[in-house]
């Protein structure tokens, strides 16, 4: 392995959207009402969130249409030829919040439906997931590892969001004589996630097509300092800790929509953005990256609400962006946790604004227990 790192640039970059989008006005007729009533909590988070479409891998009846390991598998195949084969890849690094399964791992997964034997990495996570495997594909063409690496990012999260998942613990509520309304911490992630997957191939040279120059990654974990903000298969105590399903029995995971995903919103609103915005300040000073080099601001955000919270703390930190260097694409494909990311810079790519010599900026905050990840791009 050679001791001098070679650059690495973002070659081709894919993006696979399940399905027909699915509007506001549909959200609830395909997860279903909750105990049989219209949610309270739906048009306050819509407003908030400022989505407009998004996608589910599953059907009106509430079938599921594809696997995340489907999804990521169409997102990497879709990054094949004009020049490029399968057998030409040897490592495929795929991240994802919500894997079909617990094990085998879900890059191994993915592999099953590829045609040929590589080198395969499960990074663990929410958002960040997709950075995790990014960076990992980087460092593998940097070092001499691979000389092509695909990293890929897929959510399937509609599923868990129907209302059937809830149930049993409306009824246990009903059995106890208490309003059988899901709490709030439940309800507001089923309108602010979709489903979707992309995907990038890394090589150390360009090809003539897209050609985004990887300057630098970084990422950087606050569990030490902060507690557990959006969790799954667990749940919170009242000291804030996470309690695992594990200490569950099998009877209480449907009574407790245990495998529901659940955000504390207080711990979002207060830590995400300042925490974050915070780091990437002293990482533009450590890089050496003024605000003003920016010509493209690439946040993921969770929700539009956050939109003038980042540029806020962005101006309050001394690295103000103005307006119209973001590139967002929440509002037409929703919020696709660790793929945001992925579909943004697919989007980006295909809109023809690229030029020689742009600089992109990609933040990737990640809620879960508060980790953060940053990369800069060059267009050649």
């Amino acid at each position: 392995m050679s001791t001098t790192l070679k650059d690495v640039f973002i070659t081709r970059v894919s993006s696979i959207l399940p399905n027909a989008p699915i509007t506001n006005e549909e959200m609830e007729s395909r997860l279903g009402m909750i105990d049989g009533n219209a949610s309270r909590a739906k048009n306050i988070v819509l407003r908030n969130n400022g989505i407009r479409k998004r996608y589910y891998a599953m059907d009106a009846e509430g079938n599921i249409t594809h696997t995340n390991a489907q999804l990521a598998a169409a997102a990497v195949k879709a990054l094949t030829g004009r020049g490029v084969e399968e057998k030409d890849l040897g490592l495929l690094a795929a991240g994802t919040s919500a894997p079909d399964q617990m094990l085998p791992p879900h890059a191994s997964e993915v592999h099953g439906l590829l045609s040929h034997n590589l080198e395969v990495m499960s990074p663990s996570g929410a958002c960040s997931a997709g950075m995790q495997a990014m960076k990992y594909a980087y460092m593998s063409v940097a070092t001499g590892s691979t000389n092509a690496a695909v990293c890929v990012a897929s959510e399937l999260i509609s599923p868990l969001m129907r209302a059937s998942n809830y149930e049993t613990e409306t009824e246990r509520y009903r059995q106890l004589e208490q309003d059988p309304i899901i709490g709030f911490e439940k309800e507001f992630l089923r309108w602010m996630l979709s489903d979707g997957a992309g995907a990038m191939l890394l090589e150390p040279a360009p090809r003539g097509e897209c050609d985004l120059k990887i300057e630098w990654m970084v990422s950087r974990s606050f569990a030490n300092e902060l507690e557990a903000c959006m969790y799954l298969g667990a749940e919170k105590g009242e000291d804030g800790g996470i309690i695992s399903w594990k200490k569950f029995t099998p009877e209480q995971y449907a009574g407790e929509s245990l495998f529901t995903f659940k955000q504390d919103v207080k711990i979002l609103s207060k830590n995400v953005v300042t925490v974050g915005v915070k780091w990437l300040a002293e990482v533009m000073r450590e890089k050496g990256l003024a605000a003003s080099e920016v010509d493209f601001f690439m946040p993921h955000l969770s929700s539009n609400f956050f939109k003038s919270k980042v540029a806020e703390e962005l101006e309050a930190q001394g690295i103000p962006v103005p307006e119209e260097r973001w590139f967002l694409n929440l509002s037409e494909v929703g919020n696709v946790g660790s793929a945001s990311i992925y579909l943004m810079v697919h989007d980006l790519v295909k809109s023809g604004r690229l030029k020689k010599g742009q600089k992109i900026l990609l933040m990737v905050p990640e809620s879960a227990r508060f980790s953060y990840a940053f990369a800069l791009l060059t267009v050649v």
